[in-house]
């Protein structure tokens, strides 16, 4: 570890840039409520953010275990500083990097144990004194006497922080800190001036070798000490490398001191430079208003009208969640951090972006970006193309520009081929349909990535599905998931082909697509592992779980089974035809919810019967029924998910917020539709929450859902229209959405049943 520290002089940068918002717009930030999802596990956190911004500063309650994943967790009632870079809803846990903590008085910056969730210098507080609105965060540190306020643009942010009278007022910048104490395998810190900090370094977690590079700028002088020794956590612990500035300043009663922090993955001089391009002056308020404006912006791409303001809360909460992530990954100078681990020089009007969580954005985050802003999801498919370009093949969840491995299956193709498909095509397709064939293969050469990582990123499974047809369950872990998420990436493959003319590989991907019947049992009438001697895995339980070491995947037989959302009517077929179907969808749902196993999932929540909305692979299923001639029942099912598995509460979701994906359902169920198939561009309808929602389309046109005679209640389509003419079956199409028009339904308290 390097550690150098210097004193320099500095100059302020002048000159300012903001945007303002007509008076008259709405202000849709007033709906938003960052707290719905910091408790229960939804995994999010109340910073103060810009839409996909690459700065998320945020308060951090804790540090490590389940719940700290965000970093941010509710029930807590201490927070240990202001760190910069935070994950939205996820399972892992990574970043929480360059935290910042105003203290006053004796500055404590012990061990208080590896058991401890507190840092030494940590401050109580109470939600009473917390404001967190789209782009701006408060909170009152009752140790210090401190208000804390947070904002941000793009690539840095600003903190404001209101001191009382002291002799003794400074902050503490915990350059070593990180959320799940990650090992901090590389660190350079530099004091560059009375005013001016840098550091420089590369944690290894979740990301293997994640890089953070810092810039910080004070309004007001300091002197400081640099804290460089090893420390051990526990009393005769392993020793760990130390980089913390303890800065020191005179404060008077109601003294305002200021920080700008500006990141970047490239180098120092990449996050000094993204300070200086985006906040050149001191003005908090000019920051904090451009940021509300970029959300009003965001928001506004959708207008619902509805009397129940926790519904629009929780739509408008749940819009917001959806611009969190991706993050912008090019600096200001348009550099950035490839694949490949080196800073490649690239364009800022054509950024790179990261947080790719694709096992569980494919399903409705993605689709949902085809319809509001089909620009950006484009964009998003360039640099998943320009990543396996630099790094030999396309990400399954890429962080921080790592390949971690994580979850299953490659879903990159499902986005791929969702946005070819609905016409969307401003990407090279050629190279984006090579990469889908590359990655459907079992082939680990030229692929950038840690040798602990590669197994993962490109699973045996690869290998038996393309060989012998099937994945065994005694030659790969989660077999059935697998293989079943295989079949809906193949036959996406397979669609992409043929609209290409590619016959050969057409014929090819569509024969793996129903690879899924290999894994139905029809004894049991369960999706079930099946071993490389063509038998049964016994002894088999649908109820059964033990988290990522079983068959499945965050999941059981009871939500895997009904995972081909490609070919609703072979599954229908599989189980017997309609009666047999219907019959068995039905069970889903009343069955037991109870679970068996000593190591359950923990992501199997949210439960309705076996039903798990808590976590993914049920996200469809919902609304099977209507294949099935039984659009009521989809209707039902919606509604009650709608009603009780979302609240405005911290504790507001059913399970992880997963980047989006968790919001992006409610918000297209709330409209009244779903895709079930991403890459197969149909809509299937549910129930439509709201009396009007407006979706504001590119070039100025309009699709609008109407429900009339709309209560809780009136909870059943009576009838519907689309631009004045009836619809026959509850579908219809992309194109209809983009075209604009009028999608009209009649509520009734009662189910029309055919």
């Amino acid at each position: 570890m390097k550690l150098i520290t210097t004193l320099l002089g500095c100059s302020l940068l002048l000159g300012a840039a903001s945007c303002s918002q007509m008076s008259s717009s709405p202000d849709y930030t007033t709906y938003v409520n960052p707290l719905i999802g910091t408790g229960g596990h939804g995994h999010t956190f109340p910073g103060a953010i810009v839409p996909n911004g690459m700065i998320q500063p945020s308060p951090d309650t804790r540090i490590y275990q389940w719940d700290a994943c965000s970093g941010y967790y509710y029930a807590d009632s201490t927070i240990n500083g202001f760190s910069h870079t935070h994950l939205s809803g996820t399972g892992c846990g990574d970043y929480g990097d360059v935290l910042l903590m105003p203290t006053v008085g004796k500055q404590e910056t012990h061990s208080m144990g590896s058991e401890s969730q507190q840092m030494a210098y940590a401050s109580g507080f109470s939600h009473a004194n917390e404001v967190a609105v789209p782009g701006y965060y408060s909170v009152l540190l009752d140790r210090y006497g401190v208000k804390a306020e947070l904002t941000a643009t793009k690539r840095a942010a600003i903190h404001r922080y209101t001191f009382p009278e002291s002799k003794e007022a400074g902050f503490i910048l915990d350059f070593d800190y990180s959320l799940q104490r990650q090992k901090n395998e590389e660190m350079e810190i530099e004091v560059i001036s009375d005013t001016e900090i840098r550091g420089h370094k590369k944690t290894v977690y979740w990301a293997f070798d994640q890089y953070i590079n810092f810039y910080a700028k004070f309004s007001k002088p300091f002197t400081y000490t640099l804290l460089t020794d090893s420390v051990a956590l526990d009393k005769g612990g392993k020793l760990l490398p130390t980089a913390k500035v303890l800065l020191h300043f005179n404060t008077k009663a109601g003294e305002e001191v200021l920080v700008k922090v500006g990141i970047s993955a490239v180098d120092m001089e990449g996050a000094k430079g993204n300070v200086e391009a985006e906040i050149p002056e001191w003005d908090f308020e000019g920051v904090r208003k451009q940021a509300k404006d970029s959300w009003n912006k965001y928001l506004s791409k959708i207008d619902v009208e509805t009397a129940d303001k926790d519904q629009k809360t929780m739509f408008y909460t749940a819009l917001y969640h959806t611009g969190v992530q991706p993050n912008l990954f090019t600096d200001a100078d348009g550099r950035y951090l490839g694949m490949d681990l080196k800073a490649h020089q690239g364009d800022v009007n054509e950024p790179m972006y990261t947080i790719f969580s694709l096992w569980d954005t494919f399903r409705a985050y993605h689709p949902l970006m085809t319809i509001i802003d089909p620009d950006l999801n484009e964009v998003f498919i360039r640099s998943l193309i320009q990543k396996q370009r630099e790094g030999g093949v396309l990400p399954m969840w890429e962080l921080a520009g790592n390949y971690t491995g994580t979850m299953i299956g490659y879903h990159a193709v499902s986005v791929i081929a969702d946005a070819y498909m609905k016409g969307y095509r401003n990407f090279d397709v050629d190279e984006a349909y090579k990469a889908c064939l590359r990655v459907a293969e079992y082939d680990t050469t030229g692929i950038k990535c840690p040798p602990l990582v590669l197994p993962h990123l490109m699973p045996q499974a690869k290998y038996w599905k393309n060989k012998i047809g099937y994945v065994p369950c005694d030659k790969d872990n989660e077999a059935v998931a697998k293989a079943l998420e295989y079949a809906y990436n193949d036959w996406c493959i397979a669609a992409m082909a043929d609209s290409l003319g590619d016959i050969p590989n057409r014929d090819k991907y569509m024969k793996f697509a129903e690879g899924y019947k290999t894994y139905f049992d029809p004894s049991t009438r369960f999706m079930r592992g099946l071993d490389s001697k063509g038998a049964w895995r016994t002894p088999f339980s649908p109820r059964a779980s033990t988290h990522r070491n079983d068959d499945y995947c965050e999941g059981t037989a009871w939500q895997w089974t009904w995972f081909v959302p490609h070919q609703v009517d072979g599954l229908v077929q599989l189980m017997g035809g309609r009666e047999g179907f219907i019959s068995k969808l039905d069970s889903l749902f009343t069955a037991d919810s109870a679970l068996e196993g000593d190591a359950t999932s923990a992501d199997i929540s949210g439960l309705i019967g076996q039903y798990a909305h808590g976590n993914e692979p049920s996200h469809h299923i919902t609304h099977l029924y209507n294949y099935v001639d039984q659009p009521w029942r989809t209707q039902q099912l919606v509604d009650s998910v709608l009603q009780t598995l979302y609240f405005n509460d911290p504790n507001g979701l059913s399970g992880n917020e997963d980047c989006g994906q968790m919001s992006a359902w409610y918000i297209l169920n709330a409209m009244g539709f779903y895709q079930v198939c991403p890459g197969k561009p149909v809509y299937s309808i549910g129930r439509p929450l709201f009396d009007k929602v407006t979706v504001n389309l590119k070039g100025g046109k309009k699709f609008t859902v109407i429900a009339k005679n709309n209560s809780r209640a009136h909870k059943y389509i009576q009838s519907m229209t689309l631009n004045g003419k009836p619809l026959e079956t509850p579908f219809f199409t992309h194109q209809d959405i983009v075209n604009g028009g009028t999608l009209e339904f009649v509520m009734g308290a009662t189910p029309i049943k055919k």
